[in-house]
């Protein structure tokens, strides 16, 4: 007969599993929004050019839009932490975020400025959750491994992002191509269907979990003065990064001005480098957990050659490369960078810290984005040379932080 001692759960791998279970359906969750608002995004463009809208103002509202989305969450993540609702905080960023959508099938009654709006109170809703959202995660993420947490909601992400804009191509060819209103109309109700599983799954998830922050109890010491440098070592390097990597429209509007990759091939280019994206985020993710600030430097290394296959490929083969380059560092940036922050930063401060870390990387990111097009125009090795040394020179920064870390008590 068996002892009954034996039988008995050990509350460690108990919790490790509980932590498990939480991340997942926050990923699931993830992914369903995802899907909602990353299958509208493959759409709005073309939806807003039938509305009458011009160029300008589409490059405008996007541009405002991203602005919103990063720069409030400065904000959002200070009220987090200060409120510690952070469930509540979540659920209203994601009704604002993924409601509005399957809204836009009303824009060809009410509007483009209609339209408009809405698009930017998605992005609005995307910066009141995000901070408070990816505190919560952390909590669970930091019990079984932060890289390895934050890489199983990556993939999950990448899984949506696929879906979305699949299906809503899947329903403009049906429904008889992209010069129908009536099509983009039927698009984007049909996107309420995720946007009510995401909330109808975080309503569950916080039911099930109601006190997430309880899975991370231990806390190391922690030398306040090097954690503090440390952070902005890691942001400095952080963003140096973000200001050299490219978005991917650029990389495709230079695919179809050169001909050089046929347009039906883009957008499987695209869906190749997600799936590289998923990959590299369980890859490094978990070489982050062993090897802490290597990780990222390793990853930053391989990804930061990525320009010259892309901009400078004569072949097909050539450019495939610079894709696969490009998907890595967007895989090991997804799931390394939340990580870092969570390791780094004690979960009282955890919001406020995250606010300003996605403030900071994002508007590094626009201000690259836009240096790189401008760089385009003029000179492609420019572009090129600026991009690696953008990259490389976050190196030393990530370097410095590692020490600083590795000298806390």
């Amino acid at each position: 007969m068996s002892d009954p001692v034996s039988r008995t759960i050990d509350p460690n791998q108990q919790k490790k599993k509980n932590a498990y279970a939480f991340l997942v359906l926050i990923g699931i969750v993830s992914l369903f929004s995802d899907l909602t608002y990353e299958g509208a995004k493959s759409i709005i463009g073309p939806y807003l050019l039938l509305l009458g809208v011009s160029a300008s103002t589409v490059g405008f509202v996007s541009g405002l839009g991203e602005f919103i989305g990063y720069a409030f969450r400065l904000v959002a993540g200070y009220i987090s932490d200060k409120t510690k609702r952070y469930w509540t905080i979540t659920i209203i960023g994601y009704a604002f975020n993924v409601v509005v959508i399957p809204a836009l099938a009303l824009a060809t009654k009410f509007g483009w400025v209609y339209a408009c709006a809405l698009i930017l109170l998605e992005r609005f809703g995307k910066a009141i959750r995000s901070p408070a959202k990816t505190t919560i995660a952390s909590f669970a993420a930091q019990e079984v491994g932060a890289g390895k947490g934050f890489a199983l909601q990556e993939v999950l992400d990448q899984i949506g992002a696929f879906v979305g804009p699949l299906m809503l191509s899947l329903v403009l060819f049906i429904k008889g191509g992209s010069n129908d209103l009536s099509a983009y109309e039927l698009s984007f109700l049909l996107l309420g269907i995720p946007a009510l599983i995401t909330l109808g799954i975080l309503l569950f998830a916080r039911s099930k979990y109601p006190n997430p922050s309880e899975f991370e109890v231990k806390e190391s010491p922690r030398d306040a003065k090097n954690i503090q440098a440390a952070f902005w070592f890691y942001l400095a390097g952080i963003s140096l990064l973000a200001i050299g990597f490219a978005d991917f429209p650029l990389m495709s509007y230079h695919f179809a001005k050169t001909k050089l990759i046929s347009d039906s091939m883009i957008p499987i280019l695209y869906a190749l480098a997600m799936g590289i994206d998923a990959l590299a985020a369980l890859v490094f993710g978990r070489m982050y957990d062993k090897r802490g600030m290597t990780a990222i430097m390793i990853s930053s290394a391989i990804s930061a050659f990525f320009a010259p296959f892309v901009f400078l490929a004569n072949s097909e083969a050539i450019a495939i490369v610079g894709i696969l380059l490009w998907g890595i560092g967007m895989g090991a940036q997804e799931s390394i960078l939340k990580a870092a922050v969570t390791t780094m930063i004690s979960k009282e401060k955890r919001g406020t810290a995250f606010g300003i870390f996605n403030c900071g990387f994002g508007l590094a990111w626009f201000a690259g984005s836009w240096a790189m097009g401008a760089l385009y125009d003029t000179s492609i090795i420019a572009l090129v040379i600026f991009s690696i040394v953008a990259q490389l020179a976050s190196l030393p920064f990530f370097f410095r932080t590692k020490t600083l870390l590795a000298s806390r008590p």
